[in-house]
């Protein structure tokens, strides 16, 4: 059941890079910016993620934690962070229960064939572990500074 705007989380557990388990109660009292991609070292996924990176620092001070989810698996997860630098742990999601929950497998068309993927997406949930926003099908180019602009605009509005 894809999880609706402006009601909490349901329970599901998930494992991430740096032994990092994700339950919506892990990260009670923090906001959590969750972004689904297609794959590991693809262009469009290289890109978003090093532009999640370089501004992490901010997500960090607006009291944010930032989690990346694909269907890789942690081997690949823990080279692309490390080639990559990033400073945000990745969810492995091999089962696609977070894919799925979420509503972000898609049938696409690949090379004249179809096939399941993700589809670009990212999740604001805030530190009640309440779903507050939801950017579904986006395209790389700005959307990293428009979560931040959100997540500011939650903190904002819970002081």
């Amino acid at each position: 059941m894809t999880p609706a705007l402006n009601k909490p989380l349901p329970e599901i557990e998930a494992l991430a890079t740096g032994g990092v388990k994700f339950t919506p109660h892990a990260f009670h009292g923090q906001v959590v910016v969750l972004y689904f991609y297609p794959k590991d070292n693809t262009p469009g996924c290289t890109t978003e993620a090093m532009q999640f990176r370089d501004r992490h620092k901010d997500f960090v001070k607006a009291g944010a934690v930032v989690l990346g989810v694909s269907r890789d698996n942690m081997v690949s997860h823990e080279k692309f962070k490390q080639t990559l630098e990033l400073p945000f742990e990745l969810i492995a999601d091999t089962e696609e229960k977070l894919c799925h929950m979420f509503g972000v497998v898609k049938n696409k068309i690949m090379y004249g064939k179809k096939v399941k993927g993700i589809e670009r997406s990212t999740f604001l949930i805030d530190a009640n572990g309440v779903l507050r926003e939801e950017w579904r099908g986006i395209k790389v180019a700005g959307h990293v500074d428009e979560v931040l602009k959100a997540v500011k605009a939650l903190k904002k509005d819970a002081a």
